[in-house]
C-alpha cells in the first residue's frame, strides 16, 4: 500500500490513527491487566479465558451475549496477541484514514461482532449434526481474539483495492498484496488446528460490505451524515443475525444446557 497523495506521511513518528491507536492500546492494556492478574502470558487456560470475556457459544447465546463483544479483547497468549495488534497497526492506520475515525470504528466492531455471530452460527449447526450422530469435533470451543475485526478491516482495504480510487481516497491500494495477505491468512486458517476460520470469514465479510457501501456513496458525493446511516443499517443487519441465531439455538437448549452445567462443573466457573 503506497500513498499517492502524501509519500511523507509514513515518515512522522505520529502519523498512526487516533483510533487504531486506542484500539492497540485497549488490547495491549487488558493483556497486561490479565497477566498481572495471574493468566499465563504464553497459555492461558479454558477458565482464565471464560473469566475474561471469551466466547463460548452455549453460554453467550443461552445467558450471556456480551461474550459476542468481549471475546474480541481476549488473547489466547502474547504470540496471539502481537500478530493481531501487528495487523491492526497495518490494516488499521490506512483503513481508519480511509474510511473516517467514526466509519472505521463501526467498521471494526461490526466485523468483530459478525465473526463471532458467524462462529456461533457454525457451532449451532454442528450441535444439531451432533444430535444425529457423536462426534467430539463437533462440540463447541471456546473462542477469542482481535482476528475477526483485524480481517474485517482486510476485507475493506482489499475491496477498494479492486476499484479505482475516490477523488479523496488518500491511498493506493495494492491489490495483489492485500489479496494475498486475505488468501494466506484465510488458507492458513484452514490448514491449522485451533484456528477459528468462521470468525476470519464473517469479519471479512462484513468489512467488504461495509466497505462497498462507502465506496458507493463517495462516488455519489452523498454527504457525510449517510455514513451514520450505514453503520445504523450495519447494528439492524448484525442485530437481525443475532436474532436469527437466537432462533435456531431453540431445538438445541437443552444439550447446549447440559454443555454449560458440565463446563462449570469441570472448571468450577
Amino acid at each position: 500500500m503506497s500513498n499517492y497523495q502524501d509519500s511523507s506521511i509514513y515518515n512522522s513518528p505520529n502519523t498512526i490513527g487516533k483510533i487504531t491507536l486506542l484500539l492497540i492500546a485497549i488490547n495491549v492494556g487488558l493483556f497486561a491487566i490479565q497477566v498481572l492478574s495471574g493468566v499465563n502470558i504464553t497459555d492461558p487456560t479454558t477458565l482464565d479465558a471464560l473469566r475474561w470475556g471469551a466466547d463460548y457459544a452455549p453460554l453467550t447465546f443461552l445467558e450471556e451475549p456480551y461474550r459476542l463483544f468481549s471475546s474480541m479483547f481476549f488473547h489466547f497468549g502474547i504470540l496471539h496477541l502481537l500478530m493481531n495488534m501487528w495487523a491492526l497497526y497495518i490494516f488499521g492506520d490506512v483503513a481508519e484514514k480511509t474510511f473516517g475515525k467514526f466509519y472505521f470504528l463501526g467498521l471494526y466492531l461490526l466485523a468483530g461482532l459478525m465473526g463471532s455471530l458467524l462462529s456461533g452460527y457454525l457451532d449451532i449447526r454442528n450441535s444439531y449434526e451432533f444430535l444425529q450422530h457423536f462426534d467430539q469435533k463437533l462440540i463447541p470451543h471456546v473462542s477469542a481474539g482481535a482476528s475477526g475485526a483485524v480481517m474485517g478491516l482486510g476485507g475493506a482495504l482489499t475491496l477498494l483495492s479492486l476499484f479505482p480510487p475516490t477523488p479523496n481516497q488518500r491511498f493506493v491500494l495494492d491489490k495483489r498484496s492485500l489479496l494475498t495477505v486475505l488468501a494466506i491468512n484465510l488458507a492458513f486458517g484452514f490448514l491449522a488446528s485451533g484456528i477459528n476460520n468462521a470468525a476470519h470469514i464473517g469479519g471479512m465479510l462484513m468489512g467488504a460490505v461495509m466497505a462497498l457501501a462507502w465506496y458507493v456513496m463517495q462516488r455519489m458525493k452523498a454527504p457525510i451524515a449517510v455514513n451514520m446511516i450505514i453503520v445504523i443499517l450495519g447494528i439492524a443487519v448484525t442485530y437481525a443475525t443475532y436474532l436469527y441465531c437466537q432462533h435456531l439455538v431453540g431445538p438445541i437448549t437443552p444439550l447446549w444446557q447440559e454443555a454449560v452445567s458440565q463446563m462449570r462443573a469441570q472448571l468450577q466457573f
